[in-house]
């Protein structure tokens, strides 16, 4: 069973804002995505379930995925389809154009990880003894 690391009171205390109707399912689809992009490439105590066993370090997980659906709530976009039409720049002779909503490397700027995500991540409050951002360790 795929783990959901925030609620929608969660997301509510995060955001201060009425979770949307579909909260549940933006909830798995970030806790999925900075699952396989973010958390598994950290280091940390899990409990049996796979999910952080440090309560500080859970609550960063929480607030993670919270920040993500909000970027994606931001964005109006959680899978990158609403990215249609072009958008352009013209300076005298020189113009360059793309689609709208998309970033400088083409893909839609609702796949990416949502910047806040490494603001909660990198606090201060997790200390290298309880999480480390990017540690990959093999026994």
């Amino acid at each position: 069973m795929p783990r959901i690391y925030a609620t929608s009171a969660q997301y509510q205390t995060f955001t201060g804002q009425a979770p949307p109707a579909d909260i549940d399912a933006l909830l798995g689809k970030a806790s999925r995505m900075l699952e396989a992009s973010v958390f598994r490439l950290c280091w940390y105590e899990a409990d049996e379930d796979g999910y952080p066993s440090n309560a500080l370090v859970r609550q960063a997980f929480a607030d993670a995925v919270c920040a993500q659906v909000a970027w994606w709530d931001e964005l109006g976009d959680s899978t990158g389809a609403a990215v249609a039409g072009w958008g352009s720049v013209k300076l005298g002779s020189a113009s360059m154009s793309r689609p709208e909503g998309q970033t400088s490397s083409g893909a839609s700027a609702a796949r990416e990880i949502a910047p806040e995500v490494g603001d909660v991540l990198g606090s201060a409050d997790l200390t290298p003894d309880i999480f480390r951002l990017g540690a990959v360790v093999t026994r």
